[in-house]
């Protein structure tokens, strides 16, 4: 049986940002509100961009639809501040709208994008993470939180 389809979580992002501006009626913002946005937004795309720089390196998949086809484990760099950089990412970007934004209605798009990549994408990725490389996945995944904990911040 071939892998279960998911949208893209990278649409669901958009999805959820489209959500974001839908439901808030946004005010222009202030210096340090759009300050704290463009700062938020590129260590978000810096995450996720280094991430998927260490994925290319390591030479294997940064395609979350069949993480069975992840040719190695990567636990460096961005891997060993989060399990899920790419999407921590995609998650910071959803913040940096809200700050933008200046409506807490812009939050509850973030929390549902947060919900389903955790429920669905996420939990299927470590399934078949635990499958393919077993204790090492399962050390990596003690030490390293799926988000970002207090164990990021060492």
């Amino acid at each position: 049986m071939g892998p279960v389809k998911r949208p893209p979580p990278p649409l669901l992002a958009l999805l959820a940002g489209l959500a974001q501006q839908a439901w808030t009626s946004p005010a222009p913002p202030s210096a340090p509100r759009r300050a704290l946005a463009i700062a938020t937004a590129a260590a978000s795309v810096g995450l996720a961009g280094a991430a998927a720089a260490q994925f290319r390196a390591h030479h294997t998949t940064v395609e979350p639809f069949d993480p069975s086809k992840a040719s190695a484990l990567v636990v460096s760099g961005a891997n060993s501040v989060t399990r899920n950089p790419m999407y921590v990412g995609m998650a910071g970007l959803l913040v940096a709208n809200a700050i933008r934004l200046r409506d807490w209605r812009a939050l509850l798009p973030f929390a549902a994008f947060v919900g389903a990549i955790d429920r669905f994408q996420i939990a299927a990725e470590e399934k078949a993470l635990a499958e393919k490389f077993g204790a090492d996945y399962a050390a990596y995944r003690s030490a390293v939180p799926r988000w970002i904990g207090a164990r990021s911040v060492r």
